[in-house]
């Protein structure tokens, strides 16, 4: 991005003309360069002011200076940009003014609001989470190279690493998500990459982050995350050393189950690396998507906020719940690992898995019992939402590995929204109770 800033810098300052009908196409150009504060006379790139991410959300990537134009980020709705001529043409390639998808200038502004958020060096967009991931994977291993993956992860991406990876000749060593040894010892001459989650999908396990990056450190791997249970609000795993950091944008960026999109942020040789393999294969979001994603991300701190005090709460009424068998998430008092969560997040994110008692039809009738908990796929937005992964998330793996990661047929996942915390724990007692009344009456009779 910064050879695009700087070759277009040049071009608005060496004379050429600019036509009439591009007035308009070039101001979020220089808002890119005053973003950046590049300066043409040494090429030296100067940070911006850090602030504090509830600033960071709503004005991240945007230009603070005095200016007229307009408060919201344009939506560039367009597939290509028309240029004076082949001269420009040539410089325009490299910008985000050649092709969206090479990128674009809504792009752009998002790209440059999640880096910051991310305390990253940069960061991607892409159509969706499992693009984002997909992508980064092509771009960085090829046949013979081998990962180092914890069990404990989306099983999308379990299935990816498990079965379409082995067709292109590269392994995957599933380990257990908290036994660093076993990461360590799974560790081969051709291993490349280190992959994790934390929070865990959906079962909100917490990986020591600083273990894993000394482990990837002493073994010259690349590291990524799956962050997505955290968002950078409540981890920035950049600041504790991790290379690659990627979030289904769909959930808590996003924020209203509106969209689909992927995000990864990171080192700067890294995410250049992959931005080359996305534009060869295509996983580039539209701008109206990307648009959606930047206005999702000024409200992402209250949003999350609100879902850490909403999550805490309605884990809590849980925990004390006769027909709840276990609850998990990361904050409650007896949750072995707290003191780490603690450490590590400023909060416990927005999801809350349990076990009911009894059985998987047990499980399937307390989810269809209740009313604010939408039953719904997915997770992260304004409104709460329940879910079975045997059913959902983990539907594509093997029972097998499921069995391995804990996942079992009574359990149930809630992504916990902006509701009233009382309203939510009410729908869940009468859930509870309706369902447990049903049971002894079966058992009864």
């Amino acid at each position: 991005m910064l050879l695009a800033v700087k070759s277009l810098i040049e071009y608005m300052e060496d004379g050429l003309p600019r036509p009439s009908n591009h007035a308009a196409a070039y101001p979020p150009l220089r808002e890119i360069q005053k973003n950046l504060y590049w300066k043409p006379t040494d090429g030296a790139l100067m940070k911006r002011k850090a602030y504090r991410p509830e600033t960071q959300a709503v004005r991240g990537g945007t230009d603070l200076s005095k200016k007229n134009g307009p408060l919201a980020t344009p939506i560039y709705q367009t597939s290509t940009f028309e240029v004076t001529d082949n001269e420009q043409q040539l410089r325009a390639t490299p910008t985000d003014m050649f092709y969206t998808r090479y990128g674009n200038p809504t792009h752009t502004v998002a790209e440059q609001a999640i880096a910051e958020l991310e305390s990253a060096d940069k960061a991607l967009l892409f159509a969706s989470g499992m693009n984002a991931i997909t992508t980064s994977i092509f771009a960085l291993l090829q046949s013979g190279d081998h990962i180092v993956a914890q069990r404990d992860i989306y099983g999308g991406a379990t299935k990816f690493f498990g079965q379409w990876l082995p067709k292109l000749g590269i392994e995957t060593t599933f380990v257990d998500t908290t036994e660093y040894d076993q990461h360590e010892r799974a560790i081969r001459q051709n291993t490349k990459l280190l992959y994790v989650e934390s929070p865990t999908n959906p079962l909100a396990r917490v990986i020591d982050l600083k273990k894993i990056v000394a482990i990837a450190r002493r073994h010259n791997l690349i590291t990524m995350i799956d962050s997505t249970f955290a968002t950078p609000i409540n981890c920035k795993p950049a600041e504790f050393g991790i290379d690659l950091i990627m979030h289904s944008g769909t959930k808590y960026y996003g924020g209203h189950s509106d969209l689909i999109a992927g995000v990864v942020a990171g080192r700067a040789d890294l995410i250049d690396k992959i931005h080359s393999t996305r534009t060869t294969l295509g996983g580039c979001m539209d701008p109206h998507a990307a648009w959606l994603l930047l206005r999702g991300i000024k409200t992402l701190v209250v949003r999350v906020q609100r879902q850490n005090e909403n999550a805490l709460r309605v884990a809590e009424f849980l925990a004390q719940h006769p027909s709840v068998r276990r609850v998990h998430y990361p904050f409650l008092e007896n949750n072995p690992q707290r003191a780490l969560a603690m450490e590590q997040m400023r909060g416990g994110g927005g999801i809350v898995s349990f076990e009911v008692e009894g059985t998987g039809e047990d499980a399937r009738k307390l989810t269809e019992a209740l009313n604010l908990f939408t039953l719904a796929p997915s997770l992260g937005g304004v409104d709460s939402l329940v879910s079975i992964p045997v059913l959902t998330s983990h539907a594509m793996i093997p029972a097998e590995h499921r069995a391995k990661m804990g996942i079992t047929e009574q359990l149930i996942r809630l992504s916990v929204g902006i509701e009233s915390a009382d309203d939510l724990i009410a729908d869940l007692s009468q859930a509870l109770a309706k369902v447990g009344s049903a049971r002894e009456h079966a058992h009864a009779d």
